[in-house]
């Protein structure tokens, strides 16, 4: 089975037939998929310009929508080797129980679901680096109220998610799956009230 990178130099090979370009771009994703494989492709689709369902795009389009993947993956690979240097020195330590974040960290499935977003039709509009950037900031700060990807509060408890994690924190303006370790309990008080209020609102 193909690798990222292999995959990766056959989306940027000019011989392939775009077919085959854009079919490549499309099992990167099986490799790495922050949000999701549907979420991710959406994402990737509207900051390039492609359309999702468009089996001849512009090959520039495809180049572009890989290169905002590959930074986004060079952002997960560096923090996942100074995760692994951080439990080296921890277990040298003595110190064996896990984290908040080495929770959030083992079920990020190699690259898949990093930051889940509820729908595929709403993801956050910073580039997929940056949005690992802040949430990986976050998972490395004091626990905070509002969303760590749009910084709004309008945050609301889901029990009805497609996949891991079932239920949890949903940012309503951005559409991320916060990590509950990233807000304080107040915030996740807060989040449930919203989700009781709007489920009771038209009874």
């Amino acid at each position: 089975m193909a690798g990222f990178r292999a995959l990766a130099r056959e989306v940027r090979n000019p011989r392939n037939t775009i077919a085959l370009r854009r079919t490549s771009l499309r099992k990167c994703l099986e490799r790495f998929a922050p949000y999701g494989h549907r979420a991710t492709w959406r994402h990737l689709c509207a900051r390039a310009g492609l359309a999702p369902d468009d089996r001849a795009p512009d090959p520039a389009l495809l180049i572009a929508a890989l290169v905002e993947l590959e930074e986004a993956r060079e952002v997960w690979l560096a923090y996942e080797a100074r995760f692994a240097g951080r439990r080296r020195r921890e277990k040298h330590h003595g110190i064996r129980q896990p984290s908040a974040i080495d929770d959030w960290y083992r079920n990020t499935w190699g690259g898949c679901d990093i930051v889940p977003c509820a729908s595929p039709d709403l993801t956050p509009d910073a580039r997929l680096a940056d949005v690992l950037r802040r949430v990986i900031a976050a998972m490395e700060s004091a626990p905070g109220e509002a969303c760590p990807v749009c910084a709004q509060e309008r945050i609301e408890w889901q029990t009805d998610l497609e996949r891991y994690p079932l239920e949890g924190p949903v940012c309503a303006d951005c559409g991320i799956v916060v990590p509950v370790s990233v807000l304080t309990p107040a915030a996740l008080v807060a989040a449930r009230r919203r989700a009781f209020a709007g489920r009771y609102a038209g009874v």
